[in-house]
């Protein structure tokens, strides 16, 4: 557990590393909603849930689980209890057995927990951790796709019990258009699938979903620590005030690259390095974005003393800017290792608007 106290502690993001250095996953706050959408059980070994309560009360999760069979029914993983400042991990390869895709909903009825969930098809191999999706919507951009060769699968989950028609855009550096197979979908209710898109094979991009009812998505491509199904992504929100990504290889021989998206209006965004130190490794750079148009900036790995250092990435939208949706591409050897979605690092919290109201509510 990582805590930070003092002025600026709202803005601090952390993220998990490899032995080698190499991004792997985001650590999340605690909560109480989570998603998480990949492959089932028919093409990995075993998929483990872990419920982290970092409160000092104890936490009540439940689990509730769609497949491409639709929802599993009389789970044994309701009611899961986590102690205070404890964890538990549950293995879920045998409730999800002969499972394409996964769509795992965790909520709690009592305390908050931080989830997480581990996919792998080797028990000594390290496997990939699923990002967190978002929670159910009629539109999602997934940023961050990578021009890499290889397939790519798109997870789409729909909760209720209506059915969904769904329509996916690739924002691209020659623009925005529906790619084969990316129109026309239709998805019954209470299920997940998954659906390649081989035509993005080798395309930087961001993928909007949009869909009449509330869906959930997240995207893989091939690559991955040894043991994964692949390096994923999920839909994401645009960046405000700014998006920190915390650790980028130095020595290990990975590449750290942006992708970065407009899917509505002209965008600039101000792209800073900074160095343990606290310092700008190299003058911040102005990317400038057209409307429905993506970028590929490649960072720069910054040098201390003669040595590669390991360096943070501040991401910050300028005046006027419209929607930034930006995901990091960590590469090595060619393959992909991680996709991490950029995220918020607000060091204020909005508020709604103040209107009149014969009502009051109070905490």
């Amino acid at each position: 557990m990582i805590q930070a106290s003092g002025s600026m502690a709202r803005g601090l993001e952390a993220e998990q590393t490899s032995a080698g250095g190499l991004a792997t996953a985001q650590c999340q706050s605690p909560g109480t909603d989570f998603w998480f959408l990949g492959p089932g059980q028919k093409s990995v070994a075993d998929i483990q849930l872990y419920l982290m309560n970092t409160d000092s009360q104890p936490a009540d999760a439940t689990v509730q689980i769609l497949t491409d069979s639709g929802p599993v029914l009389g789970s044994t993983d309701a009611g899961i209890g986590v102690p205070p400042h404890g964890l538990v991990v549950q293995s879920l390869a045998r409730l999800l057995h002969g499972s394409r895709v996964a769509a795992l909903n965790v909520t709690t009825s009592v305390g908050r927990v931080v989830a997480a969930v581990l996919e792998t098809s080797g028990g000594s191999q390290p496997g990939a951790w699923l990002p967190a999706a978002q929670a159910p919507a009629t539109s999602q951009v997934l940023p961050g796709l990578p021009g890499t060769p290889g397939g790519r699968e798109l997870y789409i989950a729909v909760p209720g019990a209506t059915n969904a028609q769904v329509k996916v855009t690739a924002i691209t550096a020659r623009g925005s258009y529906q790619p084969t197979g990316g129109s026309g979908i239709d998805l019954p209710g209470g299920s997940a699938v998954a659906l390649a898109l081989p035509s993005l094979a080798r395309i930087p991009a961001a993928i909007r979903v949009s869909s009449g009812v509330p869906v959930t998505v997240s995207m893989s491509v091939p690559g991955g620590a040894p043991g994964a199904p692949g390096a994923f992504t999920a839909a994401a929100a645009p960046v405000q005030e700014q998006g920190v990504i915390a650790g980028n290889p130095a020595g290990s021989g990975g590449t750290s690259t942006l992708v970065l998206s407009a899917p509505q209006a002209a965008a600039r965004v101000s792209v800073t390095e900074l160095t343990a130190a606290g310092q700008a490794s190299v003058p911040a750079r102005t990317v400038v974005l057209a409307a429905g148009h993506t970028a590929v900036l490649t960072l720069t790995v910054p040098r201390q003393a003669g040595r590669a250092s390991p360096f943070a990435v501040v991401l910050t939208p300028l005046a006027g800017s419209g929607p930034v949706y930006a995901g990091r591409v960590v590469t090595q050897g060619g393959a992909v290792r991680s996709i991490l979605p950029v995220t918020s690092s607000l060091t204020w919290v909005p508020l709604p608007a103040v209107r009149n109201s014969v009502t009051t509510a109070l905490p």
